[in-house]
């Protein structure tokens, strides 16, 4: 007994703490110090409900009525009836549909003064509210008003990140795919065997007996993953124009299902993706070509990490990927957390934070994601490579999403300007630089450089020499030209507007074959007149 805290000594402990997150102190009495009078018992009521719901709205806490502010004690002014009428406070003032579960409530005699205590413990089963249905949360010191939706998701969000760290009690060694275990354990380290694989990647802890897993090792390498988690799955969905739509106009049809483990998961989706990356299409020349539509990195990319960080705690929904006609769409359980915003992920700086820390480990560790935070980047890389238009990332409704785009991101002008080439089968490269030279703009190199992305000279050469091969860039002034023109005006040669884009098939076709090559190095062979042709 002489280690059991007694009443008394909490509130001697309280007063020489003082208030904290976890504790709050309220008087019974109101008005200036020399003219003290006893508050209104339904007020005093009100605060001790109002208090409590705040309490079991974050991680609980003890309140005590009739200590000050300054920690002194001043006791109730009531008798006995008005005391057990505030006694009654939780009961009388807090909503009967969201009690709160009280661990103490209890009059406490301390120094000739008597002191209400009650302590609460932190809410699971609801969102508390008072009588008057107002919704309160412990914030450092304060019960401040609170939007119940905001507790509901801070709840929910806590034991997403949680799920896949919890240890599941019943899980045995034998129900991981060993094989699997092993394919990895080698990509890792060649010395280390399955089992300490799972210790080296915390996915399991030694109890004295046997391993015990946690639940991201089984959502990882399950032999028969639906008997830990009934929706570990991709759905592949085509919808038929641009929009969904419902009773007998219903156009969306299953193009697959993929189930599994995770690693399982990544591959058999992608496999069930994959094809419908392109569209097959009737050309000019007659014949059926296959059309890229998304860069299929970027889409693997993405759906990667939708694997990755989807909250598997939402047991009742899967991963949705949705193909419509002008765009892609993945859809998973789980909204973006509270600590990262739309805002961190539109500004490209790596910004992350991961929902499944174990499962995230284990992928990046098999090289199935790279560093934290750059898929989000990568993708936007690799569709800009490709001159399409950047994703668009949502986050509501208990969700998240990355849709890309089938849409290129040039203007009507540049469009139109492009039309005028389709006969040429130009690169990506050539693209940007036949693109440049919008409606016979001069284009200097170093823009070239830039916009293509060049870094080799020698690759700047080449596709310089492979526009000029098609005769669709002519050069408006020669090498000396251009010198002379950097020496008159200051600057770089590079920077000197010197080549133009000329339309296919026009009569400068011949006249693109003789002019000045003299920035590319030629091989001269003796005892042959300079003018011989190549044939």
């Amino acid at each position: 007994m002489d280690n059991l805290l007694r009443l008394a000594e909490r509130v001697e402990i309280a007063i020489e703490i003082g208030e904290s997150y976890y504790r709050e102190f309220k008087s019974a009495f109101e008005g200036p110090p020399s003219k003290k009078a006893p508050r209104d018992l339904s007020e005093i009521k009100y605060d001790i409900a109002k208090t409590l719901v705040a309490f079991a709205n974050a991680d609980g806490g003890e309140l005590f009525v009739g200590i000050e502010d300054n920690h002194s004690v001043s006791g109730l002014p009531h008798n006995q009836d008005k005391i057990t009428g505030l006694l009654n406070s939780p009961k009388d003032c807090i909503l009967q549909d969201t009690p709160v579960s009280i661990k103490q409530s209890s009059i406490v005699e301390f120094k000739g003064q008597k002191v209400l205590y009650f302590s609460v413990n932190k809410g699971s089963d609801y969102v508390h509210l008072t009588s008057k249905g107002e919704c309160f949360q412990r914030k450092d010191k304060e019960s401040v008003p609170t939007a119940s939706e905001k507790i509901i998701f801070e709840r929910e969000e806590k034991a997403s990140r949680e799920y896949d760290r919890a240890f599941v009690d019943i899980a045995k060694i034998t129900d991981l795919d060993h094989d699997l275990i092993d394919q990895i354990a080698h990509q890792i380290s060649k010395l280390i065997s399955p089992e300490k694989l799972l210790q080296y990647l915390d996915l399991a802890e030694f109890d004295g007996t046997s391993l015990k897993l946690r639940r991201a090792a089984l959502l990882l390498f399950a032999q028969r993953s639906s008997k830990w988690h009934p929706r570990l799955q991709v759905r592949i969905l085509k919808v038929d124009g641009t929009e969904e739509k419902t009773g007998e106009n219903f156009n969306v049809t299953e193009v697959g299902e993929a189930n599994g483990n995770i690693f399982q998961l990544i591959e058999s989706s992608w496999d069930l993706l994959r094809p419908h990356l392109t569209d097959t299409r009737f050309s000019q020349d007659a014949l059926f070509k296959n059309q890229i539509m998304y860069p299929e990195l970027a889409c693997r990319e993405a759906l990667v990490n939708a694997i990755t960080h989807r909250d598997y705690s939402n047991e009742g929904r899967g991963i949705e990927v949705k193909i419509f006609d002008d765009r892609l769409v993945i859809k998973n359980p789980g909204e973006l957390l509270s600590s990262v915003t739309i805002e961190d992920l539109k500004s490209l700086t790596g910004v992350h934070q991961s929902r499944n820390t174990y499962i995230a480990r284990v992928l990046r560790e098999a090289g199935h994601i790279r560093e934290l935070g750059e898929g989000i980047r990568r993708i936007h890389d690799l569709l800009r490579s490709n001159d399409m238009v950047a994703p668009v990332i949502g986050s509501e409704n208990k969700t998240y999403s990355i849709t890309l785009f089938y849409k290129y991101v040039y203007s009507p002008e540049e469009k139109l300007w492009l039309e005028e080439f389709d006969n040429i089968d130009l690169s990506r490269e050539q693209k940007t630089v036949v693109r440049l030279g919008v409606n016979g703009r001069l284009i200097s190199a170093k823009e070239i450089f830039e916009n293509v992305g060049i870094v080799d000279e020698k690759v700047y050469r080449e596709l310089i020499e492979s526009l000029r091969q098609m005769g669709i860039l002519t050069a408006t002034m020669s090498s000396n030209e251009a010198t002379k023109f950097k020496r008159k005006y200051g600057g770089s040669r590079k920077a000197v507007p010197r080549y133009q884009i000329v339309k296919p098939n026009t009569e400068d076709v011949e006249q693109v074959q003789e002019e000045d090559r003299s920035d590319y190095a030629r091989i001269y062979v003796g005892n042959i007149p300079y003018d011989v042709k190549e044939e």
